[in-house]
């Protein structure tokens, strides 16, 4: 087969596009396992999806008790037993269509997960918010008299008069326009 010609050895009298199928699956990582397709991107890899449904390649590598089920295949499948037929099925494949889209409860973990951020965002604002209601937790001019202290200072010093806080304050009747 020529594909397996290629993975086998580099050879460089072929197109660029044969040279990057050789070097990107190496034979030494599907062993001796038979390539019976192209798979996803043109790949010989094994993988179980719905979206792939036939691997490029055999999940099993042949042995030689599988060789004698091999042999039995070629002749009349009505003469094979139902284990005969199964162990067929998973030289070839690992897991059928229903193993494949079996609910896997992952969703629990992440459920789970998301719980845990959303309490641990809770008490983070549960902590900030008694931080900030705690008068002991912050300086002296956070105070309402130190404020109104801070509010008269700048209007003397006549801070930002063109659209500032001077602007809207009346020095003449000492009042809010």
């Amino acid at each position: 087969m020529l594909t397996k010609s290629l993975l086998s050895k580099p050879n460089w009298n072929v197109f660029k596009s044969q040279i990057r199928l050789a070097s990107t699956v190496p034979i030494n990582k599907i062993g001796s396992r038979e390539i019976v397709g192209y798979g996803t991107n043109n790949e010989a890899t094994y993988i179980d999806t719905v979206t792939f449904p036939y691997p490029a390649i055999r999940f099993r590598e042949i042995t030689p008790d599988l060789k004698a089920v091999r042999e039995k295949e070629r002749g009349d499948w009505r003469a094979l037993s139902l284990e005969e037929k199964k162990c067929l099925y998973r030289i070839s494949f690992c897991q059928t269509f229903a193993e494949i889209v079996a609910p896997t409860g992952e969703w629990k973990s992440i459920v789970g997960y998301g719980l845990i951020f959303c309490s641990i965002g809770v008490w983070l604002y549960l902590l900030v918010t008694y931080i900030a209601k705690n008068p002991e937790g912050f300086p002296s001019s956070f105070d309402e008299d130190h404020q109104k202290a801070q509010l008269k200072r700048m209007l003397d010093l006549r801070m930002n008069p063109v659209t500032g806080i001077s602007s809207k304050w009346d020095f003449d009747k000492n009042t809010w326009k």
